[in-house]
């Protein structure tokens, strides 16, 4: 692998989270449009009470700007500390993987036992890269 290649997983959560938005953008569209909420509500997010079909994807949103960020901190450092191993590589595709399994589960059906195992699947995989990193820096 080269000096960059984390890029790409990268780049591929990225992409998910420009999903979910565009899922989000389209659910609150259409909840405005059914009467399901009115569009007052998006202004300070109070006074009625949100429907799933938003707050589902809202939710989800909100997510990808938590844990994924341990993501990117991790890549970045990876590829700060030259640790540019095929393992590693692997491990965050893992993660990407994971986070797209557990956002079609949760977007989807929400089925809690599966989403639950795709979350901390990328858990999982986030430790394993943070892990990597740091037995690499003190070799």
């Amino acid at each position: 692998m080269t000096d960059f290649t984390l890029v790409y997983p990268m780049f591929a959560m990225v992409m998910l989270t420009a999903t979910v938005l565009v899922i989000l953008f389209r659910s609150r569209v259409r909840a405005v449009g059914d009467k399901k909420i009115s569009s007052h509500y998006f202004r300070i997010y109070q006074g009625e009470t949100e429907p799933e079909e938003t707050a589902k994807p809202a939710r989800h949103f909100t997510n990808l700007f938590e844990a994924p960020t341990l993501f990117y901190a991790a890549c970045v450092t990876a590829m700060v500390v030259r640790d540019n191993s095929e393992v590693l590589l692997t491990l965050a595709w893992l993660y990407v993987v994971a986070r797209i399994v557990h956002a079609w589960i949760h977007l989807g059906r929400n089925r809690i036992g599966q989403r639950i195992k795709a979350y901390f699947a990328g858990w999982l995989a986030l430790l394993a890269i943070w892990i990597h990193i740091v037995v690499h820096v003190s070799m």
